[in-house]
């Protein structure tokens, strides 16, 4: 018998599935994560407090009413809980997945005791839902009129894309790839996200009517001028101009960008056949470079095609196991993580600095590196690094990946066509309603903010399709974030109902 709603939290404690041991999900590229049956999921719910202040609130960019849909399910009512869980976010099974869990580190119960799972909660309900039948095409019950076009089909242009077409306008998405998703579809390993699962989700939006033309790369494919016949034009190309090393030898065969290794693995999972030429790690010396979650991708995929052994090196500082000053509780604390893929074997270093590789005829065959110091951060955060005097060492190596994350968006077509105004970084930059500085031209996503997280794609996606709502008829129904404290700047109509059934 469950307890009370109150004492929830004081009857259970913290329980996550548990995964396919190593030994045998390492044999698979297929999703592994363990499920509880419905009961065990319920009382891990029966763990939230139903805080009179949420911070999982401010910490879930989305703005996700995690006591809502998790008191809908401590009274059993999945149904409901999935339609809670929907009202702010468009796809929670990909967040539920891939999602490093702001809102968890930002859990009440958190400060004496492991934070809620809300992630595993997230991703049951609508497991649930997509198994039980309650989630369906909301196909508008009008059209507009208003034609808009989303070039990029990453989490950003989908969620775009979905709220935009929900508002009964017409949306045609345009993808460079053969198939839409971006990075869901061809950047994150299907061992952390089926790819069937993204596959439904975008026949979801097609039976609403959002129209996907694949194989099409503005600029490349079709002139950039074509995007003038629509009333606005959202851009979320995502940052994919990655980073790289320009040492001594950086040029030679068998360094490859990260991206590049991991989206030929995605195509063989898929029965295509791979592009460019052969990568694959199978009895090889690998060494990721980049501590990051593409690095961490890198050494699971590394693994399960047979490497002969996987180092991964990190530039910064090791992380410390738990918070410290410099991370006060609500904050997203910069600890120590090990992913699912670190667990299954591979050495890992930090603080060592890349200076030059060296090969024998023209494949790289060492990588020369040094150990670094780093100082303690100043008053802004701040670290210097220097070199450890006689520290060079060597690693051998077959294949090096550079997984050193991605500086912006690529700049040669679309935003050179439309002569966009860039910040700093090289980012689209744009004004609080996510307009560009072109009349009708919008951008959202990480070609607008940088490189970032899925979940921070879907709310500027959201966020984005509300404002060009409101450009196109004077108003919007579509739900803001701004109601869950987040300073999307604008106007939220009151009038009830939707374009939408």
């Amino acid at each position: 018998m469950l307890p009370s709603k109150e004492k929830g939290f004081m009857s259970f404690k913290r329980e996550v599935p548990a995964n396919l041991p190593v030994g045998d999900r390492i044999r698979t590229y297929h999703e592994f994560s363990g499920k509880f049956p419905p009961e065990k999921t319920r009382e891990q719910a029966f763990r939230c407090m139903n805080c009179g202040v949420p911070f999982c609130h401010f910490g879930c960019p989305l703005g996700n009413v995690v006591p809502d849909f998790n008191d809908l399910l401590k009274d059993d009512k999945w149904r409901e809980a999935c339609d809670a869980l929907h009202a702010t976010n468009n796809f929670p099974e990909f967040t539920g997945r891939v999602c490093p869990a702001l809102c968890e580190a930002s859990c009440v119960l958190g400060l004496t005791d492991a934070p809620v799972t809300i992630e595993y909660i997230e991703r049951a309900i609508v497991d649930r839902g997509w198994d039980e039948g309650y989630i369906k095409p909301q196909i508008p019950k009008r059209r507009t009129g208003k034609t808009v076009a989303v070039v990029g089909s990453g989490p950003a242009g989908l969620a775009a894309a979905q709220q935009l077409n929900r508002a009964g306008h017409t949306v045609t998405v345009f993808e460079r790839d053969d198939e839409p998703g971006g990075l869901l579809t061809y950047g994150i390993p299907a061992f952390k996200l089926s790819k069937e699962i993204v596959r439904r989700r975008i026949n979801q939006l097609r039976d609403e009517g959002v129209q996907f033309n694949c194989n099409i790369w503005v600029g490349r494919d079709i002139p950039t001028s074509r995007l003038e016949e629509f009333d606005a034009v959202l851009l979320t190309m995502g940052s994919t101009k990655a980073r790289t090393l320009d040492i001594p030898g950086a040029d030679l065969d068998g360094i490859h960008l990260a991206v590049e290794f991991l989206k030929q693995q995605t195509r063989r999972v898929l029965g295509k056949k791979a592009e460019g030429p052969e990568l694959t790690a199978k009895d090889k010396h690998v060494i990721v470079i980049g501590g990051g979650d593409t690095g961490s991708d890198c050494v699971g995929t590394s693994i399960r095609q047979g490497a002969a052994s996987v180092h991964s090196i990190e530039l910064l500082p090791k992380p410390p196991l738990d918070r410290d000053e410099t991370m006060p509780w609500p904050y997203w604390p910069s600890i120590l993580r090990t992913s699912t893929s670190h667990e299954e074997g591979g050495d890992r270093e930090w603080s060592i600095l890349t200076k030059a590789f060296s090969g024998d005829d023209g494949h790289v065959k060492h990588l020369h590196a040094a150990r670094l110091e780093w100082s303690l951060p100043d008053p802004f955060g701040r670290r210097t690094m220097k070199e450890i005097p006689n520290s060079e060492f060597l690693l051998d190596c077959d294949l090096v990946l550079l997984a050193l994350g991605f500086l912006h968006p690529e700049q040669d077509t679309v935003i050179q066509d439309m002569g966009l105004d860039r910040d700093t970084r090289g980012n689209i930059k744009t004004d609080q309603s996510f307009a560009t500085s072109r009349p009708k031209v919008y951008a959202a996503g990480d070609t607008r903010r940088g490189q970032s997280l899925v979940v921070w794609a879907i709310h500027e996606g959201r966020e984005a399709a509300r404002w060009i709502d409101i450009a196109l008829m004077g108003r919007s129904d579509l739900p803001s974030a701004v109601s869950f404290g987040y300073d999307s700047l604008g106007p939220t109509s009151t009038t009830p109902g939707s374009a939408t059934e």
